[in-house]
Formats: C-alpha cells, sequence, structure tokens
C-alpha cells in the first residue's frame, strides 16, 4: 500500500464520513446494504456492535448488519456527531455519537444514542472501514 499525500486523505474522508452519515440512516431505516457497502472486503474487519455481536470477517458482518437493519422500523434517521478524527497515513480513527430516531422491533420512535469508535483504511477504491466498536453510553456517575 503506497502513502498519500495528508491533504488528500483528510478530503476524502470528508466525503466518507458524508456517505456514511446516508448510510447509517438507511440502517436505521431497516436497510443494511449501504453500511456494508462502506466495508473493506477483507476477512481482517471486526465489529464489537451495541446490541451484543462481536464478529470478524465481511460475510459475517454484512449478516449481522442484515440482522440488525431487520430490527430497524421505516422511522430513522442518524446524525454522526464526530468528537474527534485522527488520521495518519492510510488509517483514520472517529470517535464520536450516532443520534436520531429509531423504533426498534416494532415499538414507537424513539431518540437513540449510540457511543462509536470506527477504524478506516484507505484502500484502492478509497477509504473503507475495517472496525466498529458501538455501545449505548452509560450513565456518568459523576453527574449524582
Amino acid at each position: 500500500m503506497t502513502m498519500t499525500d495528508p491533504t488528500d486523505l483528510t478530503n476524502d474522508l470528508d466525503a466518507t464520513l458524508a456517505e456514511l452519515t446516508t448510510s447509517l440512516t438507511s440502517m436505521r431505516q431497516g436497510d443494511g446494504e449501504p453500511y456494508t457497502a462502506h466495508w473493506s472486503t477483507s476477512e481482517d474487519v471486526t465489529l464489537f456492535g451495541a446490541w451484543g455481536p462481536i464478529e470478524r470477517g465481511h460475510q459475517q458482518l454484512a449478516d449481522t448488519f442484515r440482522w440488525v437493519a431487520g430490527r430497524f422500523g421505516p422511522e430513522g434517521e442518524t446524525v454522526q456527531d464526530i468528537r474527534e478524527i485522527h488520521q495518519s497515513g492510510d488509517l483514520a480513527i472517529t470517535v464520536g455519537f450516532e443520534r436520531g430516531a429509531a423504533q426498534v422491533d416494532g415499538g414507537p420512535p424513539f431518540e437513540m444514542v449510540i457511543r462509536v469508535t470506527h477504524a478506516f483504511r484507505r484502500e484502492a477504491d478509497g477509504w473503507r472501514l475495517l472496525h466498529r466498536h458501538a455501545d449505548f453510553p452509560p450513565a456518568d456517575p459523576r453527574q449524582g
């Protein structure tokens, strides 16, 4: 893999993150395929999912994303609240939250917040996801 100009990487990453937001909204509306398309097809991809699945390998992740999307109803949207972007060479990490309406398992719509870290690798066809670690943020015990 060749290193590229960091300025080009940052610009490309910004476009990827905008597209990722659209695909995350599709996920919350019941379609996991756009999100799956952002992932590397290599077998070293990993998932530590908010609803519990821990997976390795592209096919396993694709199957899990289909299951996750199937739990969501049509009333959904996602806004990425990215707090940090760390990029070096052909690797990047984002840290933040996914916020927005969700409808899960036929229930009423509600505001869902997920704490998320994504790891990306620059591949021949652009930035691809390598890892997702997500959870539902716990209450801060310092907030009495």
